[in-house]
């Protein structure tokens, strides 16, 4: 957070600040939604990163748009390339209750103009292309957010921090260990939080060892040092300045904002690191989406979605309650409209309209489940008529994405302890097994 920002709230200025007309009203949210999500593959063969559906009925999306919301953004901004049209419909059929005054959400997508008929190279690149109707806002700040993330941040006191700094860019950053630091962009700074240096996923110790954060500045967070998480990740959130942001785009023409312009901006402009105390996560593996799903299960979990204050929207089923009959059930999420008659499930997440029949049983695992109960439509080649999964099946660690047959005695338990396998619809990566969407798995299918 800070030591100015303490000193503001010790003083009582902070609360008077947000009180004033320059609060998120002055700030637009820009959502990265572009990417090909390539690690996260299969389950993105038919939609992008941000349209994969979390915890039984949310989408990855509707937690930075949720939190956008919140904020009471002036406007937000998501931008979109890849397989984007079940993105589209479920900002369309979700956020409509966005009114006016909030002045909604707008969605840009890669587009041909006369000057450029390129797609987007890259995150920097995807705002640079839109800078026109970017700057059609009279807004001061822009929040640049990525769509795949999990947290809970509270935006204004980010936008507070950078009005009492006057800094032209906070990077959102969080401690991390060394093993994390390889994935990530990691800052180093001084005790008064501006950003000295900054290097997009260091893979050299010796690199690694320069930007590790003295234990005085953790300290005086409120972090503990000793527990090995000793570097400031970036979170891949940044709050520009609308003139840093403008002249860092049109001055450094190279892609990435974590690779290229954010090393350029440490380098010659005012950057200050925010540190984040709460839950976040990148959902940028297989493994990664897997784990946050289960940690959704915990008696106390890192991420809740039982905080009225604070709801995370999502489209609304109008489904029934689930029905169960004869499963022993422990530590599960269950959704709405389900009709489970299996065995047992335990430590699962059980997605709206699943169907299980007699005698399955369900372990550590998260099925997504349907759209519909019966498809509407007969000759859509890629989705079976009627999903559901059959009876005396065994499931174990897997995710079993939307609209999908699972034949009666099928067992998907990786009985070979494969670490990775890639069949007809049908995957495990990092031993976790994946049946991608409108799969058929026939009778007797062994895994």
């Amino acid at each position: 957070m800070g030591a100015d920002l303490r000193v503001m709230q010790q003083s009582g200025l902070l609360r008077s600040l947000r009180d004033r007309s320059s609060t998120m009203k002055k700030v637009a949210s820009i959502i990265l939604c572009g990417g090909e999500g390539t690690r996260l593959h299969p389950l993105t063969l038919s939609l992008c990163k941000p349209a994969i559906h979390f915890g039984g009925k949310y989408r990855l999306i509707d937690i930075p748009l949720s939190n956008s919301i919140y904020a009471n953004c002036y406007k937000t901004y998501l931008i979109t390339q890849f397989l984007s049209s079940s993105l589209h419909r479920h900002i369309f059929e979700t956020y409509h209750f966005l009114g006016r005054e909030q002045s909604g959400i707008e969605i840009l997508t890669a587009e041909q103009k006369h000057s450029q008929a390129a797609w987007f190279k890259g995150t920097a690149d995807a705002v640079r292309q839109n800078m026109d109707y970017l700057l059609s806002n009279p807004v001061d700040y822009f929040l640049i957010l990525s769509g795949d993330q999990l947290y809970n941040i509270d935006f204004g006191e980010m936008l507070s921090f950078a009005q009492v700094t006057n800094a032209d860019v906070i990077i959102a950053s969080l401690p991390v260990t060394s093993s994390d630091a390889h994935r990530m962009g990691i800052l180093q700074v001084n005790p008064h939080y501006e950003i000295v240096n900054f290097c997009e996923k260091p893979k050299v110790k010796r690199v690694l060892d320069e930007l590790r954060t003295s234990d005085e500045i953790l300290e005086k967070e409120g972090f503990n040092p000793q527990n090995g998480k000793n570097y400031l990740g970036s979170m891949g959130i940044y709050l520009f300045k609308r003139k840093a942001l403008i002249d860092i785009l049109q001055q450094d023409g190279r892609e990435d904002f974590g690779k290229h312009l954010i090393p350029t901006l440490v380098a010659e402009r005012k950057a200050k690191a925010y540190l984040y105390k709460g839950y976040w996560e990148d959902i940028g593996t297989i493994d990664t989406f897997y784990q946050a799903n289960m940690g959704l299960l915990q008696p106390t979990p890192s991420f809740s979605f039982y905080n009225e204050s604070r709801p995370v929207f999502s489209s609304r089923l109008d489904l029934p309650p689930a029905t169960i009959s004869q499963t022993w059930c422990k530590d599960v999420l269950l959704c709405e409209g389900g009709i489970i008659d299996g065995s047992e499930i335990t430590h699962s997440i059980i997605g709206p309209r699943s169907v299980v029949r007699k005698g399955t049983v369900i372990r550590d695992s998260y099925i997504m489940g349907n759209d519909y109960y019966r498809s509407p439509i007969k000759d859509h080649f890629s989705m079976p008529e009627e999903p559901f999964i059959g009876e005396n099946c065994e499931i174990s660690q897997a995710i079993i994405d939307k609209n999908v047959i699972i034949g009666n005695g099928v067992k998907l338990i990786n009985q070979q302890k494969l670490t990775n396998y890639d069949g007809q619809h049908i995957f495990i990566r990092n031993g976790i097994i994946l049946v991608t969407r409108g799969a058929n798995l026939p009778d007797g299918f062994i895994l």
